[in-house]
């Protein structure tokens, strides 16, 4: 099985090609919200790289969200599209769960959280607690584990920050929303934010975890079922939303 994984929910457009042995091939463009110009030439260019023709894809992996709307409408109308052409299923993952598992494929273990910059003064987060196949946490070579405590919600790095703080466990931080507010939620006792290798969420997790998901048993969607996973409105209609009503006539 030959996936190409689509990341495309941050500033950052990544692409990889994963098969049963793991990724073969990984390209990230910076995005800066021109993701609809980076993407295509990307994939081609990660194809050429794993040596791959679009016709050898046995599925499409993409990153759901939440993250930038712009750029999660490109990433999945591009999964979906290639899906429809090629006659494949198409895996959708979310960003949070993709930056878990980066951390723990990098050895990480305890709790974490994913936290991605949702603009407007608030971040996208999920906690997450890594550990072994056990379940306890220690560093024995077992394969680890991503287990979700605190679903994906969309809150002020403020109110995360006094959360995680309630919990007085000492907690990393992913994503490109703690980079951003590292300084909020560097009031928290016991936190770290983690560096840039974990600031977004690498296309090479998603090809892989679509890959082991598709290995295990899972199934895909019908590409014309993908959706977006948002979160939150888009900032243009929560602006709409917010502006004052016309005064009446006369």
């Amino acid at each position: 099985m030959i996936v190409l994984g689509i990341e495309s929910a941050t500033e950052l457009v990544g692409v990889a090609v994963a098969d049963d042995d793991g990724p073969r091939a990984a390209v990230w463009v910076t995005g800066r919200r021109r993701h609809a110009e980076a993407l295509a030439p990307a994939i081609a260019q990660v194809l050429e790289l794993a040596g791959v023709e679009l016709a050898d894809l046995g599925a499409v992996a993409v990153d759901l969200g939440p993250g930038l709307f712009t750029g999660l409408r490109v990433g999945v109308a591009t999964a979906k599209g290639l899906g429809q052409g090629l006659g494949v299923t198409v895996v959708g993952l979310t960003s949070l769960a993709v930056l878990a598992r980066a951390a723990a494929d990098a050895g990480v273990f305890g709790p974490v959280a994913a936290v991605v910059d949702a603009r407007r003064s608030e971040v996208f987060c999920a906690r997450y607690v890594l550990g072994d196949s056990e379940g306890d946490g220690e560093r024995d070579g077992a394969a680890s584990t991503v287990r979700e405590v605190a679903p994906p919600r969309v809150l002020a790095p403020e109110a995360l920050a006094v959360e995680l703080a309630a919990d007085r466990a000492g907690v990393l931080a992913l994503g490109d929303g703690a980079r951003r507010y590292a300084g909020v939620l560097g009031t928290v006792p016991g936190l770290r934010v983690a560096g840039p290798s974990l600031a977004a969420p690498p296309p090479a997790i998603v090809a892989a975890m679509a890959v082991g998901h598709l290995a295990a048993g899972g199934v895909g969607t019908a590409p014309a079922e993908v959706r977006p996973f948002y979160l939150r409105e888009a900032d243009a209609r929560i602006n709409w939303a917010q502006r004052d009503p016309m005064p009446p006539a006369g």
